[in-house]
């Protein structure tokens, strides 16, 4: 069986995440999310075929060859004429898996779809089903078409973008209309496989987690944190102190005396956290990052070589790579109308659905003393505050 993931889209909603990391090698708990979903498949096929355009060159860089020595190669989409597009020209004797790499999968669903005897498609059942492509099911239970967000109802089983189809595909793509969007779609490829072989939905049972915007990549790292079972701790935990509930310390981490970490926290590889530092609640602390004397982390996520200087506050927060917050860095959680907390996203005003969300902090920032942000503000990628600014 061969696994053909379609990766060659720009994410623009995650901008400035995806300015310069595609959105497949985002790091969630210390792996990219290609990665996380890799490590439910790679044992089940014979080799992976990864569909590159934009950044393409970072994935051979992450990746390499292999995963665990299941071979992997690379194709670059160089014309955008939709996800259909990307596979002519393929070929193959075996069923093949094609992933969508939006989104992240437990690992028991995937294997359901992978191990399934016959040809399937990964399904979620949804509550607003105008609002994706939803499959209409015949007498028999199997799926007979895909609609785009049928305006008239039809079922709730949506498309999460996992198929496992006959080899036969390829030949069917090369002859699919183009699309009224001008594009050669897999779903109109899909149609017409459900047509001719029995095709199965396989409903989600466990998670399953939509990435569209920064704040639903934390959204992630909560979901692997809050559902740790036990500790694991590599690197060095000096005397007095505190550690309650379950944490991942990877190895060359440092933890000075006087820290307190509570609740599922991960510390990542060489990263220091100094002393009397407050570590709680699902906080993600990457790679080489330093937490300074006195300051306070919450339900906040920090990549690569950050620094959190002391006496800062850090609530609910994103903090992405290179970052300096200089001494007194405060954020503000709550609205005082106790309204969601609208952020910019893609220069578009965008409803986060969330009430306490703080600020998001993008490449090489370096802040003031004491400066102050308002809920929901972003400091965009090389951005600069002035002592005592504040941010609204």
């Amino acid at each position: 069986m061969k696994a053909i993931i379609l990766a060659a889209g720009k994410w623009t909603r995650l901008a400035p995440f995806t300015d310069t990391t595609p959105k497949p090698l985002i790091k969630i708990m210390g792996r990219s999310i290609i990665e996380h979903n890799l490590e439910s498949i790679y044992k089940d096929v014979d080799e992976v075929v990864i569909v590159t355009k934009y950044l393409a060159d970072k994935f051979p860089e992450t990746l390499w060859d292999n995963y665990k020595w299941t071979p992997i190669s690379y194709s670059v989409q160089w014309d955008k004429k939709g996800t259909g597009w990307a596979l002519v020209g393929m070929k193959s004797e075996v069923d093949v898996i094609i992933l969508y790499w939006d989104s992240l999968f437990d690992p028991r669903d995937l294997q359901a779809l992978v191990t399934h005897p016959g040809y399937a498609c990964l399904v979620s059942e949804v509550e607003n089903p105008e609002r994706y492509g939803i499959f209409e099911l015949d007498e028999f239970e199997n799926i007979k078409q895909v609609i785009e967000k049928p305006e008239k109802p039809i079922g709730n089983l949506a498309n999460t973008g996992w198929f496992k189809f006959p080899g036969e595909l390829f030949g069917i793509i090369e002859n699919v209309w183009v699309s009224p969007r001008g594009e050669y779609e897999l779903t109109d490829a899909l149609n017409v496989i459900a047509a001719n072989f029995p095709l199965k939905p396989i409903t989600l049972q466990w998670y399953y987690i939509d990435i569209w915007y920064p704040w639903n990549i934390h959204d992630v790292n909560s979901q692997f944190l809050s559902s740790l079972s036990e500790s694991r701790i590599d690197g060095t935990v000096e005397d007095e102190v505190h550690i309650s509930g379950e944490v991942i310390i990877e190895p060359g981490a440092i933890i000075k005396s006087g820290t307190y970490i509570e609740w599922n926290c991960y510390i990542g590889k060489n990263s220091i956290i100094w002393p009397n530092a407050y570590i709680r609640w699902n906080t993600y602390i990457w790679e080489g990052s330093k937490i300074w004397f006195s300051v306070e982390c919450k339900n906040s996520s920090i990549w690569d070589n950050s620094k959190i200087p002391h006496l800062s506050y850090l609530w609910d927060s994103i903090v992405w790579n290179n970052v300096n917050l200089w001494a007194g860095f405060k954020v503000a959680s709550l609205r005082h109308d106790w309204k969601n907390i609208r952020v910019m996203s893609n220069w578009e005003l965008i409803d986060s659905w969330k009430r306490k969300l703080w600020a998001m902090i993008w490449d090489n920032v370096k802040t003031g003393i004491n400066t102050l942000v308002y809920p929901g503000r972003t400091l965009w990628t090389n951005s600069t505050t002035l002592p005592g600014e504040i941010v609204r």
